[in-house]
């Protein structure tokens, strides 16, 4: 539900899959073949699972971060993880990267960058996004929802942000 005055969007967690599904339908529609799907975790890999499994291909992770000031509201340095994590040994082929949105733009571009002259087995690449903001740098292949008032999400599992060990005790009185 996005707030009326357009400032923050709040997703379900039925809306959040739903919006994963509606992604996964715009790449099969638009009937490009991938061999692998690249999720950046941590925010792609929710959808990257998902898709890797409605699509019946390999999942390999990248690292990113960069929100992780004030409970992971505060965009700073970016940090790029040096390797990928894949089942089949090297990443190769038609590549899908997924992540949840394209914010600023600054990680996906960085991350394709990176992909399109350190990884010369890929063939072609190409990118997901759930939502892309209106004041994103960079345009993702496929994105779900475009956000033209650059709305803050509010995901169903950031409640975990703020969530400790003492917090579960408490609510589950263990």
């Amino acid at each position: 539900m996005l707030t009326e005055d357009g400032k923050h969007l709040y997703v379900s967690q039925d809306e959040y899959h739903g919006l994963i599904e509606k992604l996964a339908l715009k790449v099969h529609q638009s009937g490009w073949r991938f061999d692998t799907i690249l999720c950046l975790a941590r925010g792609g890999m929710r959808p990257g699972d998902v898709l890797s499994r409605i699509f019946g291909v390999p999942l390999a992770i990248m690292s990113t971060s960069s929100y992780r000031a004030q409970a992971g509201t505060v965009q700073g340095h970016l940090d790029i993880a040096h390797y990928i994590t894949t089942p089949q040994g090297q990443i190769a082929g038609r590549v899908l990267l997924v992540d949840d949105l394209a914010d600023t733009g600054v990680t996906l571009q960085a991350v394709v960058e990176r992909l399109r002259t350190g990884y010369p087995p890929i063939t072609e690449l190409r990118t997901a996004v759930i939502w892309s903001k209106g004041c994103s740098s960079f345009q993702a292949d496929y994105a779900v929802e475009e956000l033209p008032t650059n709305p803050w999400i509010h995901q169903p599992f950031e409640v975990y942000d703020t969530m400790t060990p003492e917090k579960l005790l408490a609510k589950w009185k263990v």
